[in-house]
């Protein structure tokens, strides 16, 4: 499961807004690569929606049922707002809602033709 965090208004390149959901994680233990112990953590990532502004009110605090998975990605540059410090990550966090669903295009086959003889 996540839970909705907060939201967050964005703009297309058009100009025209749109909303994003942020999301968190379930506690998870992942091991330190430097002293090998384990620390709690809970992944974040957003989703974009086609949602008001309302309704994105309504869902913080909601919990939907899905994970946030790291995947790998196209290096980037990220500042570490606490101290300024730029780095470059090859990663980012992606949500995957639990049983998702894709919208199929039906396309149906017209009547055959009877043929006689």
């Amino acid at each position: 499961m996540v839970t909705v965090s907060s939201f967050q208004a964005r703009k297309r390149a058009d100009g025209k807004e749109f909303f994003t959901l942020n999301l968190q994680g379930d506690v998870e233990f992942v091991k330190s690569n430097t002293t090998g112990n384990f620390y709690a953590t809970a992944f974040k990532g957003s989703i974009t929606t086609t949602f008001t502004e309302e309704t994105c009110k309504a869902l913080v605090g909601r919990s939907l049922p899905g994970k946030i998975h790291r995947v790998v990605s196209e290096p980037y540059s990220y500042t570490i707002p606490e101290t300024g410090e730029v780095v470059t990550l090859t990663h980012k966090y992606q949500f995957t809602p639990e049983q998702a669903q894709t919208m199929e295009q039906v396309v149906f086959a017209p009547e055959p033709i009877a043929v006689l003889a």
